[in-house]
């Protein structure tokens, strides 16, 4: 057995990329996408007809220039959702544009708007997106709400303990850690021996989730991501899930070194903690966390610029 099949046996492991092939090769379980993801798969050349079929709807829709834009990015998002789900048993994360990460209610439509076109222009049923929304306050009421329609979130660049602490309060069906975007931080902001190399942060990160959520039986689950090596990957099997680059997926596949179940649920469950966090509670323990502000902020920023590049695209084709 390689190491991705073992992987498999302790993990639901899921795909981060928006190439249809690769996901073929992997057979992943589920398959994750974000705005930098769908720019790179759009810009391939055996995409261009998804790109051209969704400025063609776009168009037929009608309305004002921005408007059509807006329409075809949508429509971009979900085709190549939909496409990945030919290939996959399991779900698709979908995401919602970072602009909107600080307005509850323009996530909320949003969201509903690329489950709309999922079920009513590909016929596939909500059960099998997750919308992926920014781990900031009003995206995790966004997705609390959202939940009450059956409506599934991905609640991604998570950083601190505070953002994961209230998507678990909120019920936020899944969170996505960054274990590689973390260590990053620290590798760039300490020396080794500041925060001990052995003991990756990223990974400990994480590790600390898992242990809070399971030991309060919280029903989040939890998906490791942003992995820059293996060694990252292997320390957190036995985590609910994990989402794993296609160059790591191809260097798991290549190994077949003996791996351990690192992420046990703890024996002692206890009940559910009284107290939750309030709005301000959050801020003031997240904005504790100089790494998270800064990922979260930066994590934000870049993957709006990623939705303004698909928009020029867009508009170049048009």
């Amino acid at each position: 057995m390689n190491q991705l099949e073992q992987l498999k046996k302790y993990t639901k492991i899921v795909i981060d990329s928006g190439d249809i092939e690769n996901i073929e090769k992997y057979t992943p379980y589920d398959a994750t996408t974000n705005p930098s993801l769908v720019l790179k798969a759009i810009q391939m050349q055996k995409y261009q007809y998804l790109l051209q079929e969704s400025i063609n709807y776009a168009k037929k829709k009608g309305g004002k220039k921005n408007k059509i834009v807006t329409n075809a990015t949508d429509r971009i998002i979900v085709s190549i959702g939909a496409e990945i789900l030919k290939k996959i048993p399991g779900v698709v994360s979908s995401e919602v544009d970072s602009r909107l990460s600080f307005n509850t209610e323009k996530s909320i439509k949003k969201a509903k708007k690329l489950i709309s076109m999922y079920e009513q222009e590909f016929g596939l049923n909500r059960s099998r997106i997750l919308i992926k929304l920014a781990a900031t306050w009003e995206c995790i009421q966004a997705a609390k709400e959202l939940e009450k329609e059956n409506i599934h979130c991905n609640l991604t660049l998570l950083f601190s303990f505070a953002q994961a602490r209230a998507c678990a309060e909120s019920q936020v069906f899944l969170i996505s850690p960054f274990v590689g975007r973390i260590s990053d931080w620290y590798n760039i902001n300490y020396s080794s021996s500041q925060y001990q190399s052995s003991l990756d942060p990223g990974v400990q990160s994480v590790k600390k989730i898992y242990k809070y959520y399971k030991k309060y039986s919280y029903k989040t689950i939890i998906m490791g991501a942003s992995f820059r090596n293996i060694k990252q990957v292997l320390s957190l099997s036995g985590c609910d899930c994990l989402t794993i680059s296609p160059e790591l997926l191809s260097v798991l596949q290549s190994k077949d070194t003996l791996i351990q179940k690192k992420l046990i649920i703890p024996n002692k469950i206890c009940s559910t903690p009284i107290h939750t966090l309030s709005h301000s509670d959050f801020l003031w323990l997240h904005n504790q966390d100089p790494m998270a502000v800064e990922k979260l902020s930066q994590g934000i920023r870049q993957f709006g610029t990623d939705q303004y590049l698909l928009e020029e695209i867009v508009i170049k084709n048009m």
